[in-house]
């Protein structure tokens, strides 16, 4: 009772004041909208799945042209397998970017001046790494005859690509959820959470707690989770919107849904607990809102909300695999978009837990009972 008591009047507070839940709602959405069309750059990186079943001259020219492609431009980051379903089953569970097939048949039909094909099976979701690998394919394809790549273009029809999509196609509005989704739960963090609650003692709000036998449990339970309902109610809002906005559907229907929420509630708690940990004893509201805009920066630009994070540079692709916001990105999008059943998101609700864990844990360390 004592801590649904903190809870409510946390609760209460918060819904005086419409206009932080609608912020949280809307500012998102706005946000990366804006921020998502305005970044460009070429793509590095992108890991391709190479099944090769043909030993002929041809076959292994096109493996020549893609460890061009890997040690030149860098375009790919190839990965040798020998079964193609195996090579699916990654681009499925999103190890890949594509994977391609080069069939038995292949150099034989090239040398004979047959109709000779590539199987290149994409992970469309991301459609700017889809595109990116299917452009440098192609181009390998279409000089595979020469010895030497020449400055006119060539019009050699008999060796052909074929791109399969193993998902439904995914537009770029459609794309964005996810991150509006993670930006809402950072920004719901820092209205709803360590921002109220420095500001509480701010205005001196908070010493009416220091006469009352609630202890500092209570007190930081309390706090957290009237912040964690807020934030969550309104990234599940955020889904939604963002599903009728683009006139989309949640593949895996109910328990697709149910892990959805839960990926939400479990992202909320571990953000709310981590800005409780660095800034629940600041001293003045304005630091808290400092020190956030630096935090969304460096979390939300390298999860992978809007650039693939393989395309990233070492220091930040290994940054990124320490990102709570990389890892519910990454799990958000495979249940929206390819139906992944709990397996295929273990790491990153495994790698969720663990973080909410930890944060909570040093957050009740860091909160103190006093002023």
């Amino acid at each position: 009772m004592k801590l649904w008591a903190i809870m409510r009047r946390d609760l209460l507070k918060l819904m005086r004041n419409p206009l932080t839940l609608l912020s949280t709602i809307l500012m998102p959405i706005v946000y990366l909208v804006i921020i998502g069309n305005s970044f460009q750059g070429t793509l590095k990186n992108l890991p391709l799945a190479v099944v090769a079943e043909d030993r002929g001259i041809y076959a292994i020219r096109m493996m020549e042209k893609l460890q061009a492609l890997q040690a030149g431009p860098k375009t790919i980051r190839l990965t040798y397998l020998e079964d193609p379903g195996e090579a699916m089953r990654g681009v499925r569970d999103g190890v890949y970017k594509a994977a391609l097939v080069i069939p038995p048949d292949f150099s034989k039909n090239v040398a004979q001046g047959r109709l000779a094909e590539l199987g290149l099976f994409t992970d469309n979701v991301d459609q700017i790494s889809t595109d990116a690998i299917e452009g440098v394919l192609q181009g390998a394809a279409a000089t595979l005859r020469m010895k030497f790549v020449t400055a006119r273009e060539p019009k050699l029809k008999q060796i052909v690509l074929r791109p399969s999509d193993l998902f439904t196609t995914v537009d770029y509005d459609r794309s964005l959820i996810p991150g509006v989704i993670v930006m809402s739960l950072f920004m719901g963090s820092l209205m709803s959470g360590v921002f109220n609650w420095v500001m509480d003692r701010f205005m001196g709000v908070t010493e009416g707690y220091l006469v009352t036998p609630l202890s500092r449990w209570e007190i930081a339970c309390g706090i957290l989770a009237s912040g964690v309902t807020i934030t969550s109610v309104a990234a599940i809002l955020v889904l939604f919107s963002g599903l009728l906005i683009t006139r989309s559907t949640i593949q895996g229907g109910l328990p697709a849904l149910a892990m959805l929420v839960a990926i939400i509630v479990m992202g909320a708690t571990g953000i709310l607990a981590m800005t409780f940990a660095l800034l629940g004893r600041a001293s003045h509201p304005r630091l808290v809102g400092t020190f956030a805009g630096f935090l969304n920066v460096i979390l939300f630009f390298p999860s992978g909300a809007i650039y693939p994070v393989e395309s990233f540079p070492p220091w930040l692709r290994s940054f990124s695999r320490f990102n709570p916001e990389t890892h519910a990105v990454s799990a958000l999008k495979s249940i929206l978009f390819k139906g992944a059943d709990f397996a295929a998101v273990r790491n990153d609700l495994e790698f969720l837990a663990v973080f909410t864990a930890l944060m909570l844990m040093l957050a009740s360390i860091s909160f103190k009972r006093t002023l």
